[in-house]
């Protein structure tokens, strides 16, 4: 038996489940700890509820994916739209070495993925979304290029195995960052702020100079990363002013998709999204010096995010990944190691090896495997206890939220058209 929703169906059950999930996460302390996406605690019930009803009674669900698909390429086109290159003026060089870090990061993620499924007797292709899609790129890229690696390449249940390994990737992103930090931090035989009080009657002294600790680091977190359920202040004429500039990303998009399908160009319709979203940005901004509206890009961000996976949660068919359970399980186990070795032998030491480098390798770890918000959790946990850090609050959500969508974007273009691969 087969139930089908029409687009306003749809739109009702996912909403349905954002609330679940709010009500999930505000009651179970884990969900909160570990920054479970909402829609990702209240679809990953439902689904684990239709499959239990399609094991009981044969039942499927069918959702109309116009919805899903707009969402996704409004999502994507938002981050084009916050994505403003005079952000890596105010970084410095800083932001453009973790840049480079990320992006070379992101290839051996993806080498690690591909090698480890093809060595297991699996598509190599499917190493990608056991990859860079999943674990750098979160749930959004994840149902991005699920249907794109099902459609183009054959992989049955990409998009459910994504979902899965975003998921894992959000909470072990967690788990690490922490153990990696407080190692590179007691090498440095730093002690915590409150003993270092308590022992000389003076603060601390972090990466930042004494003076401006504290109000710097405090109004770069405050600048650089807002939460997702903070209240902003926006107009009408705000809202159809950004409207306004998504359906130009998303027609730019469409129309880019049509142009170049078939050639050397043709890339996926999401991808193009962005490209228009980061292009619209910076020439109505440096060339027409128009003001953008960030936060209402912000909120419109979140909402299509929180929708289009409320309806990809929906839609899973958890009993198509038990064929890949063992073998996905061995290369995520692979890439948490790669993960922590990474940050702590690599990332630490090219950040400069002192307090603010184990920071950003605790933020990395974060963002690595799973998304900013673990990323910035991670580095609070860690700056609660022994001091701010100016130059990691500054750097880490600028790439994480911004930055590392783009290059991890290409990255995977590069990977999905090397012929060994598919």
């Amino acid at each position: 038996m087969e139930i089908v929703l029409n687009s306003y169906n749809t739109l009702i059950a996912s909403a349905l489940v954002m609330l679940i999930g709010h009500w999930l996460v505000f009651r179970i302390k884990f969900l909160s700890a570990f920054n479970i996406p909402e829609p990702v605690a209240g679809g990953l019930l439902a689904a684990l509820v239709i499959t239990l009803l399609n094991a009981a009674t044969g039942l499927t669900l069918k959702l109309d994916t116009e919805l899903q698909t707009t969402f996704m390429l409004m999502f994507f086109a938002s981050i084009g739209l916050g994505a403003d290159f005079t952000r890596l003026k105010k970084g410095g060089k800083p932001l453009v070495m973790l840049l480079a870090l990320v992006s070379v990061f992101i290839v051996v993620q993806n080498i690690i993925g591909v090698s480890l499924a093809a060595l297991l007797g699996l598509k190599p292709l499917i190493g990608l979304m056991v990859g860079s899609i999943t674990l750098t790129g979160g749930h959004g890229t994840a149902g991005a290029w699920g249907p794109v690696l099902e459609t183009q390449y054959g992989i049955a249940g990409a998009t459910t195995l994504g979902i899965a390994t975003a998921t894992f990737g959000l909470v072990f992103g967690g788990l690490i960052g922490g153990p990696v930090a407080r190692h590179l931090v007691r090498s440095q035989h730093r002690e915590p702020v409150r003993n270092a009080r308590e022992r000389t009657g003076i603060e601390a002294i972090s990466g930042t100079p004494r003076h401006e600790q504290g109000t710097e680091s405090e109004e770069a977190n405050r600048l650089t990363f807002e939460l997702f359920d903070q209240p902003r202040l926006i107009t009408a004429y705000a809202a159809i002013e950004t409207l306004a500039m998504f359906a130009a990303c998303l027609t730019s998009a469409d129309l880019l998709g049509r142009w170049t399908q078939g050639t050397a160009l043709e890339l996926p319709t999401f991808i193009w999204a962005l490209a228009s979203g980061v292009v619209l940005r910076n020439v109505l901004t440096h060339i027409f010096r128009f003001q953008m509206f960030d936060r209402a890009i912000d909120v419109f961000s979140n909402v299509s995010l929180s929708l289009f996976l409320a309806i990809a949660l929906i839609s899973l068919r958890l009993w198509e990944l038990a064929s890949l359970a063992g073998p996905v399980t061995v290369i995520l186990a692979a890439q948490v190691v790669v993960m922590m070795l990474y940050a702590i032998f690599i990332t630490y030491r090219f950040m400069g090896s002192d307090y603010d480098a184990a920071v950003v390798a605790a933020g990395h770890c974060g963002f690595g495997l799973g998304a900013t918000p673990t990323a910035i959790a991670n580095m609070q946990a860690v700056t609660d206890r022994f001091g701010p850090s100016y130059k990691a609050y500054l750097t880490v959500p600028l790439v994480g939220a911004f930055f590392v969508d783009l290059i991890n974007a290409a990255i995977l273009q590069i990977f999905t058209q090397i012929p060994f691969l598919q």
